[in-house]
């Protein structure tokens, strides 16, 4: 019996196979964006583009949403992102620029993404569950957050 091995990472994600918390149509396409590597899994994140066209209706299409984001007028907790599937995740802030707008994401009751719109004085605090706690080397106390984040 022979078989073969996949050949490196999965590039594709079939629209069927895509997190329900994502709430994407089953008949707008055979493809869902896959999210990239980053802080927060593909089954607990929202990619750019998922909230740019999907969520906030700033976009149409996926080329629209593409090219709000190559305008750099994206930035997940303050950080300019270019990503089409970067992966938002919970706690995270996304703000626009042009708009003057700060989103935090959230739960719903339901388990899925609530955008929930915050002033900019509260986009500046970072919100990070800890999952760890350790003692490093020469006795320095150490958190790791949800998002892969270590703080000393």
């Amino acid at each position: 019996v022979s078989f073969t091995m996949a050949r490196g990472p999965k590039k594709h994600l079939k629209r069927l196979n895509a997190p329900r918390h994502w709430m994407l149509d089953k008949f707008t396409g055979r493809y869902a964006p896959r999210p990239s590597a980053g802080p927060h899994k593909l089954r607990e994140c929202l990619p750019l583009v998922v909230f740019l066209r999907n969520r906030l209706k700033y976009a149409l299409t996926y080329h629209e949403a593409k090219m709000i984001l190559i305008q750099r007028l994206v930035s997940v907790n303050g950080k300019v992102r270019t990503d089409m599937g970067y992966p938002a995740g919970f706690m995270d802030v996304i703000s626009l620029d042009k708009t003057d707008e700060h989103f935090r994401l959230l739960y719903d009751v339901k388990g899925r993404y609530a955008i929930h719109r915050i002033k900019p004085e509260e986009a500046s605090y970072y919100l990070g569950k800890v999952k760890t706690q350790a003692v490093g080397p020469r006795g320095v106390p150490y958190i790791v957050t949800h998002d892969g984040r270590t703080i000393r």
